[in-house]
């Protein structure tokens, strides 16, 4: 079943969508947060089984799965009543950038609650993996990587520079569904050489 789930999804979801301000507030709260990545990995699933998962009751997921649908991030799949709906990602992925939201406080903390919380589950799952690397085949050890450089440019350049690794991404989402194919994370994060304004 885990390979099973690694492998590529061939569902029919949007592909990533632009988190609005309204959904980046519900979504800057740990417990919705780790829902949705719950739901984004493994799959559909009901509220009890996301409780027993991430160690919670039953009434809390429920009731943060219920602000989650609210701003269309989790949907009902239709099946299973009561505790035993199901309840899946509506997409396979989102992004947000700070300068798309209105500079009010409380959605620019929920911006820097959710950078901060990514940066951390990059940083946590890379090292998941260094800690088994060696069960991994040695083809997928020098396919995995990780690249840390620098780019001069302007803003515009950025942005362009980021919709091309954008759509590199996205041709891979659902590519392959041989049996070796597995989900393997892609962070794209953009941060200032010198995080000083000059």
């Amino acid at each position: 079943m885990a390979d099973d789930q690694n492998r590529a999804d061939p569902d029919e979801r949007p592909e990533n969508v632009r988190l609005d301000a309204t959904a980046v507030r519900v979504l800057a709260h740990p417990m919705r947060s780790l829902l949705l990545s719950r739901l984004r990995g493994e799959g559909p699933a009901t509220a009890t089984e996301l409780a027993e998962a991430l160690d919670t009751n039953t009434g809390a997921t429920s009731y943060h799965l219920r602000k989650l649908a609210e701003v269309g991030l989790v949907t009902d799949t239709g099946e299973g009543e009561g505790r035993r709906r199901q309840w899946r990602a509506a997409s396979r992925s989102h992004s947000f950038t700070g300068g798309d939201y209105p500079a009010d406080e409380q959605t620019q903390a929920a911006v820097a609650w959710l950078g901060r919380h990514y940066l951390r589950q990059a940083a946590d799952g890379h090292e998941r993996y260094l800690d088994r690397e060696e069960d991994w085949p040695q083809d997928w050890r020098d396919a995995l990587s990780v690249n840390d450089d620098a780019v001069v440019v302007e803003p515009e350049q950025l942005r362009a520079m980021h919709a091309e690794l954008d759509e590199v991404v996205a041709r891979y989402r659902s590519a392959s569904d041989t049996p070796r194919a597995r989900r393997v994370r892609v962070n794209l994060i953009f941060t200032p050489a010198d995080p000083r304004w000059s």
